[in-house]
Order: structure tokens, then C-alpha cells, then sequence
């Protein structure tokens, strides 16, 4: 049994008010005992109370639930930072030729690898991650994240038009591939799957009809794709599937839209995506670098609290162009200052802990620092450089404002360590 001292802030329920009903402790204590939390609060108290622990002391350090990443594609770790264009471009020049090599579970298994440790080098302790269309891609991330018991969600992205030849399935090797995943890895240690059609312009209805009926055949998986997240896109949606009202109604009338569908960008949804979206429970991944690195547009956060439509942040690597949340965050409050919406520290953190979890229905297990859930934190050091200790030496000191200064002056230069399952699987 573990007692890390530190600076300890969480939301232990879901709220739609994230800026008041948080717990904060000054001088706070978390409890571990093996892979779960025991206990947390001041402490004073729990000393008292676990006089046995270990006592670790992290009280130069905020401890946070570990982040969750909500939407990101593995593959593309190696071209984050490449020269950058629009959407449609960007796949042809640097995903779809990168994605190839991942034919090799080898090859996928290193890359995951180097995946996995920047994540937590950055805090994020759960990701919710694209794949490639070979069925050893899955194998390869699953693997890496099973050595560290890592709550992952990850799938075998299914395509079979609109791609280069040597991406594409077809709608019943689709089917039979994802099928035979889910069987493998869905709700084996920590691994969930997720059906992943990569977007609507790369599947026929065929496809879509088929994984459709997987996402039925299996209602706990996880759904993602995207959705909305350029004009140029959503022109050509409406090409390839004239009778459907609008981009969402094409993954609806495939039976797609449902609690764990999980729907990237989101940007220029229209009012019946909307509601569509909050009645079902699906939620949006908020990707703001890569929204601005590809110039695809501001998502509308006031629209979605507006409609009560969960939005989750997400660093969408590697249109995005950083794995660490707290850029992520960073990026996100730039999107909504521009889009008239301020979008407060706490709620951003909110955004990458609890909400989700809640989401996803993992709140009894992640997402907050409530007892026996598991042991996924980060402590991130308020001292990591001077520029971020004048800047809290002269700020208010409570926790909204010390979140907001890390999320500007922090990066990955702040993580202190992470944990998963109780183990710290980065450490500085």
C-alpha cells in the first residue's frame, strides 16, 4: 500500500457544471493498494488512517486523474509535424503511404511501442486509437498496451473504396476481420474494441450495411469515425450518399449512432446532427491542433453544451501536431476564444478525465480518483521550470488557475510520472 502526498484534484461524478463541483485538496493524499485507489483526500486524515503506507512524496506536484486522449491514429505517430494541407490531401500524401508499412506486425509492434511511451511522457494514461486496415496493426497495439494493463480502445480501420489498392478490404473481409478482433481482444485485461469505419467516403453501403450489423451483434464495443470535419468532405458525402439527410444520417441509417460512438471534428454539423447526436449518446471528439494545422475550421463548443451533446478533447495525432492533452487544451481554448466561447481550465480538464469516462460508461473505472477505480494518474511538477513557477507564485493559487497555467507553460516537461494500475510507467 502506496500514500502519495500532493496536491490532488479530480470531479468523482459527472456534472454538467465541471467549474464548481470538483474536489480539490491543498494538501492532499491518494492511497493506492495494487492496481486500484484506496482512498483519497487530505492529508492529515489519511495518514491517520493508513499509518502502514508507503508514503511517497509528491508534494511539488499536482495529481490528476490519468487524461484520456479520446481520438487519435497510432500509425500516424511517425508523420506528426509533416508539411501541412487540407484533409483530403493530407491522407493521399502522408497517411495512406505511411499506414502501408503497418502490413508488418513488426513494424506496427515498434511503432506502438514509441506510441505508447509518449503518451506517457505526456500523461495519457487512455486512448481511443485508429489502427490500419491489417488485422496485425490491432495485434501490435493491444500487445504493447496489455504489458503496461492499459485501458485502451482501438480497432481495425475498415475501407474498401475512395483508398490506393493496397489499404483496401472489401465489406465482408471487413466484417470477418473486425469480427474476429473483437472475439481476440474486446474486454480481454483492459482492451475494448472498437468498430472503425475510417469515414463514410471510404466504405460502400455494402461495408457499412455489414458493420452495421456488427455493431449489434456487439453493443458494448466502441464505434469510431469521423464526421463533418471539412467542406470539402462534406460535399463529397453528399455525392456518394444523395438520399441521406446530411453526414451524420449516413453512419444513422447504418445503425452507427449510439452510446460509444465515438465521432471526430464535428465541425460544421448542422441542427439535426445535433439533436441526433444528444439523443443517442454518441459523442464528438473536439480535435482542436489538428483542426487549425489543417485549416478545417472551429468547432462550436457553446452549440454543443447548448444541445447537451458530450464533447471529449482529443489530440488527433497526426493531424494533430502534439500528443500532450495540456497543448491539446491549450489549442482548445484558442478554437473556442475565436468561436466567441470561453472555455473555462477546469471544464478542459473535465473534458480529458471524467467526462468521457462517463461517457463511455468507464466511470467505475476511470476518468477520477475515486475508490477502486484504477490506479491511472499523473503527477505533474509545479516546479519543472522557472517560468511556470513565477507565473503560479504570482497567480491566485487555486486549482482552476494552476490547471490553466499548466496547460500553457507546461507540455511534457512537467510530467513528474505516470501511473497505470498503481505502477508508474514514465517517470522523470
Amino acid at each position: 500500500m502506496q500514500l502519495i502526498k500532493a496536491r490532488v484534484l479530480h470531479f468523482p461524478r459527472s456534472t454538467g457544471n465541471p467549474e464548481q463541483e470538483f474536489e480539490y485538496f491543498a494538501a492532499g493524499a491518494l492511497v493506492i493498494d495494487g492496481q486500484k485507489i484506496k482512498a483519497v483526500g487530505p492529508e492529515e486524515v489519511l495518514s491517520r488512517q493508513f499509518p502502514e503506507a508507503q508514503v511517497i512524496d509528491k508534494r511539488h506536484c499536482l495529481l490528476v486523474p490519468g487524461l484520456i486522449d479520446s481520438h487519435n491514429h497510432f500509425p500516424q505517430t511517425e508523420i506528426i509535424a509533416s508539411f501541412g494541407e487540407q484533409l483530403l490531401q493530407w491522407l493521399e500524401n502522408f497517411t495512406f503511404p505511411t499506414e502501408q508499412k503497418f502490413a508488418s506486425y513488426e513494424y506496427a509492434r515498434k511503432i506502438a511501442d514509441i506510441y505508447l511511451q509518449q503518451l506517457f511522457q505526456n500523461g495519457t494514461t487512455t486512448a481511443l486509437a485508429y489502427c490500419t486496415v491489417h488485422p496485425q496493426s490491432v495485434d501490435a497495439l493491444f500487445d504493447a498496451a496489455s504489458e503496461h494493463n492499459m485501458q485502451i480502445v482501438a480497432g481495425k480501420v475498415c475501407m474498401d473504396r475512395n483508398c490506393p489498392e493496397y489499404l483496401r478490404d472489401d465489406a465482408s473481409s471487413a466484417y470477418q476481420d473486425s469480427r474476429d478482433l473483437i472475439e481476440k481482444w474486446h474486454k480481454q485485461g483492459r482492451n475494448l474494441y472498437a468498430i472503425t469505419p475510417r469515414f463514410a467516403p471510404t466504405s460502400t453501403e455494402e461495408q457499412m450495411t455489414l458493420l452495421g450489423q456488427l455493431a449489434a451483434e456487439f453493443p458494448d464495443t466502441f464505434i469510431q469515425s469521423h464526421v463533418s470535419e471539412n467542406t470539402d468532405e462534406i460535399a463529397w458525402i453528399k455525392s456518394l450518399y444523395p438520399k441521406d439527410k446530411d453526414y451524420l444520417g449516413v453512419y444513422e441509417r447504418f445503425g452507427l449512432v449510439r452510446e460509444r460512438a465515438v465521432y471526430g471534428h464535428g465541425i460544421h454539423l448542422k441542427k439535426r446532427e445535433w439533436k441526433t447526436l444528444a439523443k443517442s449518446g454518441s459523442v464528438i471528439a473536439f480535435c482542436p491542433s489538428s483542426n487549425l494545422f489543417l485549416g478545417s475550421g472551429l468547432y462550436d463548443m457553446s452549440a454543443a453544451i447548448s444541445y447537451r451533446v458530450s464533447t471529449a478533447l482529443a489530440s488527433d495525432i497526426g493531424g494533430g501536431t502534439s500528443i500532450s492533452m495540456l497543448t491539446t487544451q491549450a489549442d482548445g481554448y484558442k478554437v473556442c476564444a475565436l468561436n466567441h466561447y470561453s472555455l473555462q481550465a477546469l471544464r478542459g480538464l473535465y473534458l480529458m478525465t471524467q467526462g468521457p469516462a462517463s461517457s463511455y460508461r468507464l466511470e467505475h473505472q476511470i476518468g477520477n480518483l475515486n475508490p477502486d477505480t484504477y490506479a491511472d494518474f499523473v503527477c505533474f511538477d509545479l516546479d519543472s521550470n522557472e517560468l511556470l513557477r513565477t507565473r503560479l507564485q504570482n497567480g491566485k493559487g487555486h486549482a482552476a488557475d494552476i490547471w490553466f497555467a499548466l496547460t500553457f507553460l507546461a507540455g511534457d516537461r512537467c510530467v513528474d510520472s505516470t501511473w497505470v494500475a498503481g505502477i508508474p510507467v514514465f517517470e522523470k
